[in-house]
């Protein structure tokens, strides 16, 4: 119950981020979000592939990297990595406190647990202008 509840949060949060209708994402389990700007096929497969790739922290590589963007419409920070379309989430009541280095590094340590262990917990499919969501478990 309590991972349906931090995964619809978490929605709710990319949604209000992720404006464009056009925009086809997909969402790991701790907050990492991969926007697919050329989205086809499998989405959940295509996400994967980039962020097995993306997502895991080589200490003194570009994957070590971090900015972190204070989001005001979503009460927390994204935190952005050495690719443009994988972005994490951090929440104010998560730990990090209010300084960017802290954020950035948890949020770094949320997109390497999203990468290595690659579990999807939502579609959103809005190729074809649908917008309609698809909910893997």
């Amino acid at each position: 119950m309590m991972i349906a509840v931090k995964t619809e949060m978490l929605v709710d949060v990319w949604q209000r981020l992720l404006t464009d209708p056009d925009l086809s994402w997909v969402l790991f389990e701790h907050g990492t979000c991969v926007v697919l700007t050329a989205p086809e096929g499998d989405l959940a497969e295509q996400a994967t592939g980039i962020l097995g790739t993306f997502g895991p922290v080589h200490a003194g590589s570009p994957a070590a990297d971090f900015g972190v963007i204070d989001v005001k419409d979503a009460d927390g920070w994204v935190v952005t990595g050495d690719h443009q379309d994988v972005l994490t989430y951090v929440a104010p009541d998560e730990p990090g406190g209010q300084e960017d280095f802290a954020v950035g590094l948890f949020g770094r340590s949320k997109r390497h647990l999203d990468g290595t262990e690659l579990r999807v917990v939502h579609v959103e499919d809005r190729r074809g202008s649908s917008g309609a969501a698809q909910v893997r478990g």
